[in-house]
């Protein structure tokens, strides 16, 4: 996930790691960017979200890995940095992953993500988030 976060096309998932009929899930999302159904699919709308965000990504350090009693399941926290390109401000915040894999594959990924923190260093409003004025 590092690798694939901070190299040239960056997808955030590994494009090989994810199943063909992937599910990914940001439930802190705006609506309408919540669930993402098919490999395709999500990295279409990363891609496409990547090419909006003025954010270069230039560190992934994980904070911890925890295990659960469903062996195809894990739990990752992780902290995201970088710098927003349209200001120079180096922020930086932090997510959680539930994964769920088979095969070596991901088969469903749910992240939530600091959201203040987030809109904090973008400088965003509600509505820009898609929520009410």
């Amino acid at each position: 996930m590092q690798e694939a976060l901070l190299g040239d096309g960056a997808t955030l998932l590994p494009a090989e790691l994810l199943a063909e009929d992937v599910v990914v899930e940001t439930p802190f999302s705006p609506p309408g960017m919540r669930r993402h159904e098919g490999r395709e699919a999500w990295l279409a709308f990363y891609r496409a979200r990547s090419a909006v965000l003025p954010v270069r990504f230039e560190q992934f350090r994980e904070l911890a890995t925890h295990q659960t009693g469903d062996p195809e399941v894990i739990i990752v926290e992780y902290e995201l940095a970088g710098t927003v390109t349209t200001t120079g401000r180096h922020a930086s915040a932090t997510l959680i992953g539930v994964l769920r894999v088979r095969d070596g594959l991901i088969q469903h990924w749910r992240e939530y993500q600091d959201v203040l923190a987030i809109s904090e260093a973008l400088k965003l409003t509600p509505e820009d988030l898609g929520g009410p004025a």
